[in-house]
C-alpha cells in the first residue's frame, strides 16, 4: 500500500505529532508498505528519508519555532500526481490538511476509484490558544474547532488517540460515524539496553533517593506550574530528586520558583534530551508525574508505563484512558494537596510502587506497542479502501 501523510508539524520538531507520524511510518515500512510524508521545509534541516517531501515555508517563532507551510507548489503537485497513492492521511485540518483533502478528491476523480481521506484529531485545540498571538482565545479556539469539525465530517475516518476524546468531538459537532480510537504505540526497540545508572551518576543521585520524573514541554497548556507547586513540600522534606526532561518558555519562571522555595538542589532541569537517551531517564526514575489537561493521548504516558513507572497524573481526558486508577497509578483532581498525597503514598510504600510498576508495564506491552497500534491503523485503511 502507498500511504501519503500530510502534516504541518514534522522533524526536527520533537513533539507529539512528529512522534506519532514517525512511529506509524516505521511500523508500516516494516510491514512492506510505502509511506510518503509531506511537510513544511525546515531551514537548515536535511532529511535522511528520500520519501519526505517539503513544501516551501515561512519560518516563524511564536514561543517556539514552527515553520508554516505555503500550501502551493508546482513541484509538489507533480510529485503527488506521480506517486499513485492509495490512502491519504491528514494530521491537521488546515494548511497541508486542506492539500490532503484536495488531492484525495483529485486522485479519486482521475482514477475512478476511492482514495480514502483519514484524519487524525491530535489536539484539543481550545487548550492551545496561548500559541496564537493578538487574537482573543475564544475566537481563535472557535475558529480552529469549526474548521476541524467540518474537515472531520468530510473525512472517511477520524482517528482519535483515546476513546475519551469522542464525547468532546460529538459535543463540538463531529457527526462522522467512523471515529476510531488508535493510540500511538511505543517503539519497543527504542527501549532496548536502557541504562538508568548512567543518569543517576550524571546527576549525582544517591541510591536511597527516590526520583520523580516529568517529561513535558514547559509551556502553560501542559500545566507544569501546578506540578511544581504540588511537589514543593515533598522536595523540601523527602529524600527525593525531581528530573524535568524537555524545554519551553516557562523554564526561567520555574527556575525562579525553585530558588524562592529553596528547592533548587532537588530539581534537575535536563533540557531537551536526544530521543535515544530518553529511555535511560525512564529507567533511572521511580515515579512519573504529569499535570497536563490538554492531551488527547499523552504518548509520554504510554512510554513511562512501558518502562514500568507508576503514574501520578491529573485526571483528565486522554490520560484517564491509559492509566488505571489504583491499578498502575493515581489519577487525582487538579488539587495540590491530592497530588502531593498521591506522590507521597508511592514514595513511602515500595511494595505498592512495585505492584503499580508491574501493572504499568503489562498494560503497555499488551495494548500500546507500535506494532499493535499500526495493525489497528492498517485495518482502518483497508476497510476504507474496500468500502
Amino acid at each position: 500500500m502507498k500511504i501519503g501523510i500530510f502534516t504541518n508539524n514534522y522533524l526536527p520538531n520533537p513533539y507529539g505529532v512528529t512522534r506519532s507520524i514517525e512511529t506509524f511510518r516505521r511500523e508500516f515500512e516494516k510491514q512492506g508498505h510505502e509511506v510518503f510524508v509531506f511537510a513544511p521545509r525546515w531551514k537548515g534541516y536535511e532529511d535522511n528519508n528520500i520519501n519526505v517531501f517539503r513544501y516551501p515555508s515561512i519560518d516563524i517563532e511564536i514561543k517556539f519555532r514552527f515553520p508554516l507551510a505555503i500550501p502551493y507548489s508546482w513541484k509538489m503537485n507533480k510529485t503527488i500526481k506521480n506517486l499513485d497513492l492509495d490512502v491519504i492521511h491528514a494530521q491537521h485540518p488546515n494548511i497541508l490538511g486542506s492539500v490532503a483533502m484536495k488531492w484525495a478528491r483529485k486522485l479519486a476523480c482521475r482514477r475512478g476509484r476511492r482514495i480514502p481521506l483519514i484524519f487524525t484529531w491530535h489536539t484539543l485545540y481550545d487548550q492551545y490558544t496561548n500559541f496564537v498571538p493578538f487574537i482573543p482565545a475564544k475566537i481563535s479556539a472557535g475558529y480552529i474547532i469549526r474548521k476541524a469539525v467540518k474537515f472531520a465530517n468530510l473525512a472517511d475516518a477520524v482517528i482519535v488517540p483515546t476513546d475519551s476524546i469522542i464525547p468532546i468531538l460529538r459535543k463540538w459537532g463531529v457527526e462522522n460515524k467512523n471515529i476510531i480510537p488508535i493510540a500511538t504505540g511505543v517503539l519497543e526497540e527504542e527501549f532496548e539496553n536502557a541504562d538508568g545508572n548512567k543518569i543517576r551518576e550524571k546527576y549525582n543521585i544517591k541510591d536511597d533517593e527516590t526520583v520523580l520524573l516529568m517529561v513535558s514541554r514547559l509551556t502553560s497548556e501542559k500545566n507544569v506550574e501546578f506540578v511544581f507547586h504540588s511537589l514543593k513540600n515533598i522536595l523540601k522534606k523527602e529524600k527525593v530528586k525531581f528530573l524535568i526532561v524537555s524545554d519551553g518558555y516557562l523554564m526561567p519562571k520555574l527556575k525562579g520558583f525553585c530558588e524562592r522555595e529553596n528547592i533548587s538542589e532537588k530539581v534537575i532541569f535536563c533540557g531537551d534530551v536526544k530521543r535515544e537517551e530518553i529511555k535511560n531517564y525512564f529507567v533511572a526514575s521511580d515515579i512519573f508525574v504529569y499535570g497536563s489537561k490538554s492531551e488527547t493521548q499523552g504518548m509520554i504516558i504510554t512510554e513511562a508505563m512501558y518502562a514500568g513507572l507508576p503514574i501520578v497524573a491529573v485526571n483528565a481526558t486522554g490520560i484517564n484512558s491509559l492509566v488505571l486508577n489504583n491499578g498502575n497509578g493515581f489519577l487525582v483532581e487538579e488539587n495540590k494537596q491530592e497530588f502531593e498525597k498521591a506522590v507521597l503514598k508511592l514514595i513511602n510504600d515500595k511494595d505498592l510502587r512495585k505492584k503499580f510498576s508491574e501493572t504499568s508495564s503489562r498494560i503497555a506491552k499488551m495494548n500500546f506497542t507500535a506494532s499493535v497500534c499500526a495493525e489497528k491503523m492498517m485495518e482502518v485503511y483497508e476497510k476504507c479502501l474496500n468500502h
